[in-house]
């Protein structure tokens, strides 16, 4: 018999490409994780994962079991969600690891109106990248991500993850006050080739966005200033050392001088954001009230006018 233990090893290998990784991420050491897939390799009669110089990846028969074992874990995971339902479970902690911005503008707000309809379910918070956070719910280290669209994302069709959809902003540009197109009421991101650029970190899914928006207008960037802080971007534009693209949340209530801040000419690059769990603990009972909550603030997502 197959031990769903030794499934979650599996994907996690799966997913990390390496034992090493893998055991970082289930608190495990390598030497263990090694030792559940031997026990599932004898259980299964069959070579699941191939080691070599770029790491572990499935044999195809491991492929086919890691076919099942998404079914499997989400199945378990309804199962968890039922079980706690029928002992109640309206008292408990939903740990959410979200983006620095997201945290202001759907997480606040969903703990808010949590604290008022679902008293008993407390959120712990953690910050991690848009990109960051996926992971740590596959890997079980939280129960909900507030995540970006990034190069790399699983898809909605995934069959680890429910998602769901949050809200959607532009980028606006950024540029020093004495631009020669400061006074533009927009920017048209190709008229931006020739200047300095700052821009977060490659990693950083801003920094996709970023790239592809100055690709798709013909040219590469000129990176020559990099922070993942917008208010370390937006102040650097403002001692002129360069122009940036800016999701327009991040810009709202943050200091302004020395800067002017306008709207994308056409089709602007555009920031996408949702909530990621476990495929099958969207029903849970502590979850599907954070869900919903989340939901309702970035309904209410308003679109600010951060002109300067």
């Amino acid at each position: 018999m197959i031990d769903a233990r030794r499934l979650r090893v599996l994907r996690a290998v799966a997913d990390h490409r390496t034992v090493t990784a893998a055991a970082a991420a289930l608190y495990l050491t390598p030497s263990a994780v090694s030792q559940q897939l031997a026990a599932l390799e004898q259980e299964t009669g069959h070579r699941l994962v191939e080691r070599g110089s770029r790491g572990a990846r499935l044999t195809p028969a491991g492929e086919i079991l890691l076919t099942h074992t998404n079914v499997v874990l989400a199945q378990l995971e309804r199962a968890e969600a039922e079980l706690a339902a029928y002992g109640s479970g309206d008292a408990g902690t939903v740990t959410v690891a979200a983006f620095a911005t997201g945290i202001g503008l759907v997480l606040a707000p969903a703990i808010t109106a949590l604290s008022r309809i679902a008293p008993g379910i407390k959120v712990r918070v953690q910050d991690a990248e848009g990109d960051a956070s996926v992971p740590m719910v596959l890997d079980r280290q939280v129960d909900v991500a507030v995540a970006v669209e990034y190069r790399g994302a699983p898809g909605e069709d995934d069959r680890r993850l429910t998602r769901v959809p949050l809200y959607s902003e532009p980028f606006d540009a950024v540029l020093p006050v004495g631009h020669r197109l400061a006074g533009q009421e927009q920017v048209a991101v190709a008229d931006l080739a020739k200047d300095a650029w700052i821009g977060p970190y490659p990693g950083n899914p801003c920094h996709d966005v970023v790239v592809l928006a100055c690709e798709y207008a013909g040219f590469a960037p000129n990176l020559e200033h990099s922070s993942d802080d917008f208010h370390a971007v937006v102040a650097l534009a403002g001692a002129n050392a360069g122009v940036a693209l800016v999701p327009r949340s991040a810009l709202r209530g943050m200091a302004l001088a020395g800067v002017v801040v306008r709207p994308v000419q056409g089709s602007a690059p555009t920031r996408r954001v949702f909530a990621a769990v476990r495929r099958g603990a969207e029903t849970h009972p502590l979850i599907a009230p954070v869900l919903e909550a989340l939901a309702g603030a970035a309904g209410g997502v308003a679109r600010p006018d951060v002109r300067a």
